[in-house]
């Protein structure tokens, strides 16, 4: 009998955690491997003196961490162990370990926040779920695991915690606008001393001073085909990013489609846009061959109705846009094609067919309409890059008259 045959003191949860990942899509072949590295963890348990009912998240990724990597397979044994330790949960042999004081705080104070924002200021799920992202992140940031001390916040703090996220590069200025938003609710609610969001520094950009970055039509058709020729998920990846080429759509907005937002008889898509707008835009012919073909041979039998899955087990929705600026990554390493910008951002495609479409003459207002822009003025950076328009309005230069 080989060593990863033998049993251990987790054998007999083996049954139901497969029957769990099973119903969630996890393949044969996934689940022998995961059998295969939890054996290895079991032999550690059993070294080690510990039971399964003692097991918590933390102890199972620390023990998990212990086990070296095995060549058979890419999986992490610490994640491994952090899941099926959330089985044990699940099923009652093992126990949830209860929230410290300073754990409690903070998920009591985020809690009310997360309330505030969805019932008094309107925000949509995905909104709320990255200002509650920052203002987690500040509070870790300044106190760490020990226990909130707001009133003691100050400016200084605030600074600091800005600093510390320009060490990493961000698309716009929304870290700040979420954090504002944060430090707007605990003066309003008497948590703090001083209205802290009028210390969140302000980055001035004036109003148009950058030109919209874009690719060529040939480079946009170059990363669309680049994308195709992956096996496992070169459908899905195709789709989404046709979505943006075509009808530019914005990152979380084609993260957020539904199967039923698409109305394959009127051949229309609901978009769900910013500030829970909805519009409803006519799905052009290679779009829908795209979403049909991705339907048909990659997209896999899962409950949720959201259309961009994961190509991995449990097949679920993506968290958030970065998927796109990942894919767009790949795309341009494997084209040569250089991204007009260091960071790669899923705006570009948008940009880029406003920037083509100028160019090809459209005017101002159909760019606007398309890209769905609630003020005109939005739209107006774009006529920077009608040049032929701009010199048709352009002017001598005055000169003044030289006396004789």
């Amino acid at each position: 009998m080989e060593i990863s045959d033998q049993t251990t003191c987790l054998d007999t949860y083996f049954a139901s955690f497969e029957e769990s990942l099973s119903s969630r899509n996890y393949k044969p072949e996934t689940l022998t491997n995961y059998r295969y590295l939890l054996r290895r963890f079991g032999r550690l348990l059993e070294a080690e003196g510990i039971a399964p009912s003692a097991l918590t998240p933390d102890l199972a990724v620390a023990l998990g961490r212990r086990l070296p990597a095995t060549p058979k397979s890419q999986v992490k044994t610490p994640n491994l162990a952090r899941l099926f330790v959330a089985h044990l949960i699940e099923i009652g042999v093992a126990t949830r370990p209860p929230l410290t004081p300073a754990q409690a705080e903070r998920h009591v104070l985020l809690g009310n926040f997360e309330t505030y924002l969805l019932r008094q200021r309107g925000l949509s799920p995905r909104s709320v779920y990255h200002v509650l992202r920052f203002a987690d992140r500040f509070l870790h940031h300044r106190f760490g695991d020990h226990m909130l001390d707001l009133p003691t916040l100050n400016a200084r703090d605030v600074v600091a915690f800005m600093e510390h996220l320009l060490k990493r590069p961000f698309r716009d200025k929304t870290p700040a606008t979420h954090l504002r938003s944060f430090f707007q609710y605990l003066f309003a609610q008497g948590l703090t001393t001083t209205n802290l969001s009028l210390c969140v520094p302000r980055a001035h950009k004036p109003w148009g001073a950058r030109l919209p970055r874009y690719l060529s039509p040939g480079e946009v058709e170059a990363v669309l085909a680049s994308v195709r020729t992956n096996p496992r998920h070169g459908s899905r990846d195709y789709a989404m990013l046709l979505l943006m080429a075509r009808l530019g759509l914005r990152a979380p907005e084609v993260i957020a489609i539904q199967l039923d937002d698409i109305d394959w008889r009127a051949g229309e898509l609901l978009v769900r846009g910013k500030g829970q707008r909805h519009d409803r835009l006519p799905i052009p012919p290679d779009v829908g061959e795209a979403i049909i073909r991705y339907l048909q041979e990659e997209r896999t039998s899962t409950t949720t109705r959201t259309l961009f899955v994961t190509h991995r087990a449990p097949n679920r929705p993506f968290k958030d846009g970065q998927v796109i600026n990942a894919i767009l990554k790949e795309a341009f390493a494997a084209t040569g094609v250089k991204p007009p910008t260091p960071y790669v951002g899923s705006h570009v495609l948008r940009h880029s067919l406003a920037t083509n479409m100028v160019r090809a003459g459209a005017s101002l207002e159909e760019i606007g309409d398309l890209l769905r822009h609630r003020s005109r003025a939005t739209t107006m950076i774009y006529a920077k890059l009608d040049a032929d328009g701009l010199r048709s309005i352009a002017q001598p230069w005055p000169v003044a008259e030289v006396a004789r």
